[in-house]
């Protein structure tokens, strides 16, 4: 049969889905110039397939543009189809980036944190997964035998990775029925949220060679364990690591402990944007090894932002090997979004010069409220809804990003939570599991 390439141009959008139109891949030169068209009202359809009320209608024009930076092509050599994609982004007809846009969002932050600081930020998301289709038996969390069962899922996809352009790191099985995690070596500024988006896609194209579904849903069963997205990040002044300090409180350089600071404090009113599914407030709960306050934690897996351990046994030095992980975050998310409002807080905390934080130790869980507030502690939104009250009503957070956008954002959140009126937890659940 007949058949010629075709490359998708593709973006993450509003409700973490990668949205884009495909072209005959002999066109990708012009297309790097002119685009292809895009539609203002994409931007308001919803995780489930509703559109939520939108400013355009059927009005407006935009265009795609990819980006050679961040093309991938992976040949699995087994006589299907090519996975062939380019990132971009979408701009006005006249080339200006359009206001909606979560790749120019991201790097409008990205030239904020660079205009305030002179500094690179690296980092990379690490992801886990669930198989959606086979048989989860008990007895086989982080064991050798429940990483063969997907041995050879798992090599394809750490060579489809390197093809795409990604450095592969690890790959085990995670706690939860069917769960695995993967994780990816670093990158720079844009290409962080590139790279996980990247990894998702090859992730899909992947388990579909072997008729394996997955899912990134952040929780399948009320009663079971959630999939998370940790983002790990640390900055470079040119080539050199610039977020360690040995004389610092807990080894935090004084702008890497601002930084936290700050995505600290605001955390509460961007959680909307790094968590932004009803379902996600069902992980972001206290004993869930998730995030359910503001806290920074040493080595701790429960803290919204954790100083991660460097090993005294590695070759790579101290100050490289040093990073802090945000873990209130989940694949419903856009990354692009996501890094976005990481970074927007951060900067903002260096610009309010902000201490470096304490670092608990302890379950906050057993705090009352005003035990809590004494402490400069406020347990996370626990659910969208107050999310999305937190975050449009934050005039500091909503200043960060384009005129307009924090209406389109609550009202595309809205028409979301608008399908699953009446439905039960479990079902509601089922519909996430679905559509990431």
């Amino acid at each position: 049969m007949i058949a010629e390439e075709m490359i998708i141009a593709c973006c993450t959008d509003l409700a973490g889905k990668v949205r884009g139109k495909a072209f005959p891949a002999s066109q990708f030169e012009k297309r790097l110039r002119r685009g292809i068209g895009w539609t203002p009202t994409n931007v308001q359809i919803t995780c489930f397939d509703a559109i939520g009320e939108s400013p355009f209608g059927a009005l407006g024009d935009l265009v795609l543009i990819p980006d050679q930076s961040a093309r991938v092509r992976v040949d699995f050599d087994d006589g299907q189809p090519v996975e062939h994609f380019a990132l971009g982004d979408i701009r006005h007809t006249d080339g200006r980036p359009w206001e909606l846009c979560t790749r120019s969002i991201l790097k409008a932050a990205l030239d904020r944190l660079e205009k305030v600081t002179g500094l690179t930020l690296l980092g990379a998301f690490e992801h886990e997964f669930q198989l959606r289709d086979v048989p989860a038996p008990r007895g086989e969390a982080y064991t050798a035998a429940g990483f063969r069962t997907e041995r050879r899922l798992a090599e394809t996809l750490i060579a489809a990775m390197r093809e795409a352009g990604l450095e592969p790191d690890t790959f085990m099985k995670e706690y939860g029925g069917g769960q695995y995690e993967v994780t990816m070596g670093p990158s720079r500024g844009v290409s962080i949220a590139d790279h996980s988006t990247i990894l998702r896609e090859i992730l899909h194209a992947t388990a579909g060679r072997f008729d394996r579904k997955i899912t990134f849903t952040p929780i399948r069963d009320p009663a079971g364990v959630g999939n998370g997205v940790h983002i790990h990040l640390s900055f470079l002044d040119g080539d050199k690591p610039a977020t360690y300090d040995a004389a610092g409180k807990h080894g935090l350089s004084a702008v890497a402990g601002q930084f936290v600071a700050g995505v600290l404090r605001y955390l509460d009113s961007i959680v909307a944007l790094t968590a932004p599914s009803a379902v996600s407030y069902l992980r972001l709960t206290p004993h869930r090894w998730s995030a359910a306050f503001n806290n920074l934690g040493f080595r701790d897996r429960e803290a919204s932002v954790r100083i991660c351990p460097v090993s005294d046994l590695s070759d790579i030095a101290k100050a490289a090997q040093f990073n802090f992980e945000f873990r209130a975050a989940d694949a419903a998310a856009s990354p692009h979004l996501q890094l976005a409002a990481i970074i927007h807080a951060g900067v903002q905390g260096i610009e309010e010069g902000l201490q470096t934080p304490e670092a608990t130790a302890e379950d906050l869980s057993l705090l009352d409220s005003a035990a809590l507030a004494a402490r400069g502690y406020v347990r996370l939104p626990q659910s969208l809804r107050e999310a999305l009250e937190r975050f449009a009503g934050n005039t500091t957070v909503a200043g960060w990003f384009p005129e307009g956008f924090t209406d389109v954002y609550v009202k595309h959140k809205m028409a979301e939570l608008a399908v699953l009126e009446g439905k039960a937890t479990d079902e509601i659940c089922g519909l996430y599991e679905q559509v990431y």
